[in-house]
């Protein structure tokens, strides 16, 4: 498997909580997104970013600067600390996994799993003729290969993996005949008959159309020029200070050389 993505906030904290009874929820299957959607217009002010946006992107900045500069300095100690943090703020991690028809297979796993756990649900989860078949994961973007036989992947959990709270794995089959995009998710039966669609994402924009309608029709007002808020320029021509000194002022200058 290879790169990964994060899921949605809202939506990464829906799937990854545990299920009441104490045990993790069952798996999902979910069908490729239809691209039906119509592209939604945004105005130039949409780019804009506010004084909020650019606090935070500042803060964020600072903040990565100064775990970089720190990161020699701290202990061993210190960095178990911070492990153990993750693992009491994220104790699942819900994994989705991609296939080449862009459809997703979705469970959630203890976060102090390895890897291999992966790999089991998803050769588990295929046709009978290809669960012997190897497959690959990775992880996108960037792309991250993560393999059982890398000794540095084996034997870390998916916290350390950095796959917590959520990601979204790429399966890529070493048979290239299944990694086309119009070759259907070589699933089970009973997996494709629990086909689901997917959630749509939240929304955490405001109502675009009516801020940029609102800013339309205000905008005429405001940019009309008046008499009275700009008088009209001075015709008075500005002169440089060493000037209006006079020419003895010059003259005195001249003289020191």
């Amino acid at each position: 498997m290879s790169t990964h993505e994060s899921l949605p906030a809202a939506e990464a904290v829906r799937t990854s909580a545990p299920a009441a009874s104490g045990e993790l929820p069952v798996l999902r299957y979910y069908r490729p997104p239809q691209s039906t959607s119509t592209r939604r217009e945004l105005p130039d002010s949409y780019f804009q970013p506010s004084t909020a946006d650019l606090k935070a992107a500042q803060a964020s900045l600072s903040a990565r600067t100064q775990a970089l500069v720190n990161a020699p300095l701290r202990t061993q100690a210190m960095r178990d600390a911070e492990e153990k943090a993750k693992r009491a703020r994220w104790p699942t991690t819900t994994i989705r996994v991609k296939f080449s028809d862009r459809s997703q297979l979705e469970k959630v796993f203890p976060s102090t799993d390895k890897i291999r756990s992966v790999y089991a649900f998803v050769r588990n989860s295929l046709r009978e003729d290809l669960r012997a078949r190897r497959d690959e994961e990775d992880q996108t973007p960037p792309k991250r290969e993560f393999k059982v036989s890398d000794p540095e992947v084996r034997d870390l959990s998916l916290t350390e993996l950095q796959l917590s709270p959520s990601s979204v794995l790429l399966l890529n089959f070493l048979d290239d005949a299944l990694n086309h995009t119009d070759v259907p998710a070589p699933l089970d039966e009973s997996i494709l008959a629990r086909a689901e669609d997917l959630p749509t994402p939240p929304n955490f924009d405001p109502d675009i159309t009516s801020s940029s309608s609102s800013s339309l029709s205000s905008a005429p007002s405001s940019n009309i020029p008046s008499a009275a808020s700009n008088p009209a320029p001075s015709t008075e021509k500005k002169v440089p200070k060493w000037l209006k000194l006079g020419p003895s002022a010059c003259f005195v200058r001249s003289r020191g050389h």
